[in-house]
């Protein structure tokens, strides 16, 4: 397998929002130390909060007091979700670098996580678009169960492509992010998604991938993905998360695992892996549980340990 041409490939950390989201709620500050701890990692992007009603998703509570708090490491964007406009003009005034928002594929599913069905979602991105570009932010679209829907099954990866084609062309996002939400995504899935994308002139090179662990298949999709020029990719530390609006999803990708696999193919992440594997301990120290990352329990394929 030979790399790209830069050799690079960007993990983006989604545990302190998509992670936490779907944890007991930590206290403000064990949600600074844990972002604060990833910063040190060479990780050049974090998803810090949400900015949703904190009914909503009451682990989020408290995301502009995040934001205020943590120590903001040069060369670290700190991305934050928004579900609408007040939570746009809020993540703007706590001073995000960047601006998700986000709509799912199936009705069922988009109904559920924000009230709209998928054409009134491409409206409001076109208006939430707008007011981060005033700002001076990119924003990027986040499409959800764009491999499957715990509620509706199979996604057409056509209609997938169409919807991706729209939030590009009509609300003129930065960037585009495909999401596993429902862990239904398999090698096979994503290389139709990756076709369909390419027939309506959407490159590998210009997505990023944002894959669940459901079903054990989140390293091989994404070998699968660089394998077709994808360089960016999710994950969270740990192996943290799930949906809180589909059932039985686990968690990401553990990052340390996607880093460690990525590494050893030769692409240059800039992440330091002992140093995240560090961050994933402490991870677990703050929700009290032994998270999934296989890499935090073994550590590197070259770690040794001395003989009896």
């Amino acid at each position: 397998m030979t790399t790209s041409s830069d050799g690079t490939v960007e993990i983006r950390e989604v545990g302190p929002r998509d992670g936490l989201q779907n944890e007991a709620t930590l206290p403000v500050e064990q949600r600074v130390a844990l972002i604060d701890a990833l910063s040190g990692t060479g990780l050049q992007a974090i998803e810090a909060a949400s900015f949703v009603h904190p009914l909503a998703i009451p682990p989020m509570a408290g995301s502009s007091e995040v934001m205020a708090q943590i120590d903001r490491a040069p060369g670290v964007r700190y991305r934050v979700l928004v579900p609408n406009e007040r939570g746009a003009h809020d993540a703007l005034a706590a001073g995000a670098d960047e601006i998700e928002v986000v709509m799912s594929i199936s009705e069922t599913h988009n109904i559920k996580n924000i009230k709209m069905m998928p054409d009134e979602s491409v409206e409001q991105i076109i208006g939430l678009a707008a007011l981060a570009r005033a700002a001076s932010k990119p924003v990027e679209a986040i499409l959800s169960t764009a491999f499957g829907c715990v509620f509706e099954g199979d996604v057409d990866p056509d209609r997938v492509a169409m919807y991706a084609k729209r939030v590009l062309d009509e609300a003129g996002v930065d960037t585009l992010s495909f999401g596993d939400t429902s862990g239904m995504a398999t090698p096979r899935v994503v290389n139709e998604l990756l076709d369909s994308l390419d027939a309506v002139g959407i490159a590998p090179d210009t997505v990023a991938m944002h894959f669940h662990n459901t079903r054990n298949t989140g390293l091989a999709n994404i070998l699968l993905c660089l394998q077709r020029g994808v360089r960016r990719f999710d994950a969270s530390i740990g192996g943290l998360g799930g949906c809180p609006y589909s059932p039985g999803a686990t968690g990401n990708v553990p990052t340390e695992d996607v880093v460690h696999m990525v590494n050893d193919l030769g692409y240059d992440t800039g992440i330091d892996l002992e140093a995240l594997i560090a961050a994933g301990h402490f991870a677990e120290e703050l929700i009290g549980r032994e998270l999934p990352s296989q890499v935090l329990r073994a550590g590197p394929r070259t770690r040794t340990v001395a003989a009896d």
